[in-house]
């Protein structure tokens, strides 16, 4: 029997998984990496910990399954977005850190370079994508520009950039493949993402020779094959990174001629995971934040409701680009932590869903969570967390339930705000992600949408989203018909709740997040 190995490259680990041809995860292999804050604001990875990482999470997986290439249909890979790395073709060595896609260092450059309503609207236009310091672009310019040697060899054609799936696979294929595939390329606000092609008016706009940019495949595609000679152990003192996170002896043990056969970037790729394939269906992940998206099939729908639009991963033989708009909001899985760690009011998260439970309602309590901000739809930097409606009779269990209704009610705003983009009512929300397991919360989510909430049996998506191309592709399975048959749902949530009564807490909601706003409707 072969199997497909999906290697899951996120923010604060690696993970690899061993997927079976029943879509069945048969083991997890996974292992934390080191989180760099060189200045308030900034976030940084050392490229060589995302590469042993990854690589040590293979090699365990395939060893204490006792397996070899030989027992490996292909790879998949999924990703961090947005996370920028830059090296040096000539050695394969890293200009600096990568810069991760939570750092705000670039957001003077956003501010100067695309201040223009001109300049905005033509990336809004050109690549679905709201000028932030969030995507690839601005800090690609930021290592070039501040990175000693990196301009110099970006002129001379020598620098290569990628997003953590590029610099994965160009390592794990021996230097022999630099690529991307549509869905990381889609994040970076270089890439038009109509055309299919990177936009050399938007790579002169930042600084971006394109001669540093990889090649763009589809999501299911060829990427060449594994091999043993890794580019970076070219090391030498000049290496900017940790020189101890490249052990030469992990990276001289990577199996040879295990074909890389899907790659897409997270939230992608846990779409597809879900087999959310045609327009209208969308999944969301409850994790720190959420990350709702619906596919809009070869439709590239603009926002006119502060949505990003961005192109979804597809099956083989697919004709044309796919899209989907996404939404995220920066507080979900950070809110119960806050009430657990810095209110002290709970134990565990699980201990929210009998809290919950144990009263009617939340006694008029109202909690937004914009400690950060307020994200889509509303984009408020400098809004402010709040509780309103608090009484003399609202207590422990009423807070902890009304956080989790906040969670609700932000993606109740993301639903909203697609479904008037659409045009298209939605029926039914695929959910991943921690919090998906609070049986009170996805009864409330139906609720709130008065759609049915479907939590998969296996909520691993984003690998599995990896592993249906790869697998695709490879052959391992024939069509995505067939990995519907596997795709077996837990539980469901059929909305329960009266009209009147859905649009009397909506309401409510919608006037919380008014005073919350820095400036006032």
């Amino acid at each position: 029997m072969t199997y497909l190995i999906a290697l899951d490259q996120g923010t604060t680990s690696s993970r690899a998984l061993l997927i079976d041809a029943h879509g069945a995860v048969k083991a997890v292999a996974q292992r934390p990496f080191e989180q760099h804050f060189p200045q308030p604001g900034w976030v940084e990875h050392d490229p060589f910990d995302i590469l042993e990482s990854q690589i040590a999470v293979l090699l365990e997986l395939m060893e204490t399954q006792g397996m070899s290439a030989q027992d490996i249909a292909a790879l998949g890979i999924t990703n961090q977005r947005e996370t920028t790395i830059v090296w040096d073709a000539r050695t394969g060595l890293p200009f600096g850190n990568a810069i991760v896609w939570q750092c705000r260092r670039t957001a003077p450059i956003i501010e100067d370079l695309c201040s223009s309503p001109d300049v905005r609207e033509r990336i809004i236009a050109t690549t679905g994508l709201v000028p932030d310091a969030y995507f690839s672009a601005s800090k690609i310019k930021w290592i070039l520009d501040n990175v000693e040697g990196a301009r110099e060899a970006a002129d001379a054609g020598f620098a290569r950039f990628g997003t953590v799936d590029t610099w994965l696979m160009y390592n794990l294929t021996g230097g022999a493949v630099h690529a991307t595939d549509y869905t990381n390329a889609s994040r970076t606000m270089l890439f038009d993402i109509h055309k299919g092609v990177w936009d050399e008016g938007l790579c002169d706009l930042f600084g971006v020779p394109t001669s540093m940019l990889p090649d763009v495949r589809p999501s299911a595609a060829d990427f060449g094959k594994t091999a043993i000679a890794i580019p970076a152990l070219a090391l030498s003192e000049s290496c900017p990174c940790s020189l101890a996170a490249a052990q030469q002896s992990i990276f001289e043990s990577i199996p040879a001629n295990i074909p890389i056969c899907g790659v897409a970037g997270d939230q992608q790729a846990a779409l597809f995971g879900h087999l959310a394939t045609r327009p209208g269906e969308a999944k969301n992940t409850y994790g720190t934040g959420c990350f709702l998206l619906m596919h809009t099939g070869n439709k590239a729908i603009a926002s006119h409701n502060n949505l990003v639009t961005t192109i979804a991963a597809s099956a083989p033989g697919t004709t044309g680009i796919e899209y989907a708009l996404e939404g995220s909001v920066f507080m979900a899985g950070a809110l119960i932590q806050w009430l657990r760690d810095e209110l002290q009011l709970i134990e565990s998260a699980a201990e929210t869903e009998e809290l919950a439970n144990s009263v009617p309602d939340s006694a008029g309590v109202y909690v937004v969570p914009a400690f950060t901000g307020l994200g889509a739809p509303y984009w408020d930097a400098d809004a402010r967390g709040a509780i309103y409606g608090l009484t003399r009779g609202a207590g422990r269990a009423h807070i902890a339930r009304a956080c989790l209704e906040a969670l609700a009610y932000q993606v109740a705003d993301l639903v909203a705000a697609m479904e008037d983009d659409c045009g298209q009512r939605l029926e039914t929300l695929a959910v991943d992600g921690g919090a998906c397991k609070n049986n009170f919360l996805m009864q409330f989510q139906a609720d709130l949408l008065g759609s049915v909430i479907a939590r998969p049996s296996n909520v691993e998506t984003t690998a599995l989203g990896a592993a249906y191309l790869a697998g695709l592709f490879c052959g391992f399975w024939e069509d995505i018909e067939q990995i519907r048959k596997l795709h077996a749902i837990e539980a469901e949530f059929s909305p329960t709740m009266e009209a009147a009564q859905r649009q009397e807490l909506l309401a409510g909601w919608a006037d919380c997040v008014s005073r919350t706003k820095s400036v006032r409707d």
